[in-house]
């Protein structure tokens, strides 16, 4: 399966946005999305909005309750890939949790995401042995099936999750949940390398990212980084497409 432009970006290390689509209304969310490709970011992760996002933390938690408060639906989430892709070529990630998934299988929604221009499929909540359906979906429509790794997952079962994974894996590089860190855990050098060792597929890193030191400190071992909840946060804040476009490039090495 080839899955191009995810691979040319990590080639030269992957400088990852995450945005909660619908955050602010759908068309801001492409406003800011295309401010952050300005920047520098050469991929994007769409997120999903969903009512229970165990993984993320308050600020995640916040800008997805005001996506879903207005309105967002499945429909929107293909619009938005659809205007991204029509001024950009990098890749598209769609971050969900399992049940948005689940019902748009019976809508044909991974082929239209496929056909409006996402590259994979990151699922945050739910194991890889309840993930067949959706991955053989994935696989059908040549999406990338990705899937989460943390400090905690055995070497064993990155192993096996690496075997099952497509585009590369992401390693959630805290316990706990999303949120703004200022600094990396004090092990993570040690647990990167350890994982980049036993799998084959690139890694990129996510959970807590908030500084340019951090950011190349990552980028020193894994193949790309994640930043969403400074992204995120900046936007309840108020931020116009020119900051946005500006703390993308102070932040990505």
């Amino acid at each position: 399966m080839n899955h191009e432009r995810i691979n040319k970006a990590l080639k030269k290390k992957a400088h990852i946005a995450y945005l909660t689509a619908g955050d602010g209304g759908i068309k801001r969310t492409l406003t800011a999305a295309l401010a952050l490709i300005e920047g520098g970011v050469n991929m994007l992760e769409i997120g999903m909005p969903f009512s229970d996002p165990t993984a993320d933390g308050t600020v995640i938690q916040r800008a997805t309750t005001r996506a879903l408060q207005g309105g967002t639906t499945l429909r929107d989430v293909i619009w938005l890939t659809e205007q991204v892709r029509r001024n950009s070529d990098i890749p598209l990630i769609l971050y969900s949790y399992l049940n948005p998934i689940l019902a748009g299988l019976a809508t044909g929604f991974l082929q239209e995401a496929k056909q409006a221009g996402i590259d994979g499929l990151l699922i945050v909540d739910c194991p890889i042995e309840e993930l067949q359906v959706v991955h053989e979906q994935c696989l059908q429509e040549a999406l990338a099936p990705i899937y989460v790794i943390t400090p905690v997952t055995p070497l064993e079962r990155i192993k096996k999750i690496d075997q099952q994974g497509r585009g590369f894996l992401y390693y959630a590089c805290r316990k706990g949940t999303t949120g703004v860190r200022n600094a990396l855990p004090d092990d993570f050098a040690e647990k990167i390398q350890m994982i980049k060792a036993t799998a084959s597929l690139p890694v990129v890193v996510g959970f807590g990212i908030s500084e340019r030191s951090m950011a190349e400190q990552v980028l020193q071992y894994a193949d790309g980084v994640v930043v969403g909840s400074l992204f995120v946060k900046a936007l309840e804040e108020g931020a116009q497409p020119a900051e946005l476009t500006a703390l993308a490039q102070q932040l990505f090495p």
